[in-house]
């Protein structure tokens, strides 16, 4: 048990498969440990969603129909349980120690 505020990130996700690996490594990365991830895949028709099921159980997945980026970040923020939130688009990473420094310096 940690008393660390628990940070989401949240990462929706439409027809990335070539990208959202990268994204998902980076926030698995993370040096501070205390994150839940969820990825919100909106619909893909590229098996980006077959890319995201190899996390397994590390990784929250989240399928709907395509509703749109924002509707995917309104859903993940729906699910998320951490008293703090990062949004991460599918195509883009995390460096490693970002949340550990906004974590502290808050």
């Amino acid at each position: 048990m940690t008393n660390l505020p628990l940070v989401s990130i949240v990462i929706p996700c439409f027809n990335r498969k070539a990208e959202i690996k990268d994204a998902i490594d980076s926030a698995l990365a993370q040096t501070y440990s205390n994150i839940e991830i969820i990825v919100v895949d909106d619909g893909s028709t590229d098996n980006s969603i077959q890319v995201i099921k190899e996390y397994g159980e590390k990784v929250k997945l989240i399928a709907q129909t395509n509703k749109g980026v924002s509707a995917a970040r309104n859903t993940g923020f729906a699910s998320a349980q951490g008293e703090f939130i990062v949004f991460l688009d599918s195509d883009d990473w995390l460096s490693t120690d970002i949340i550990e420094q906004h974590i502290y310096t808050a």
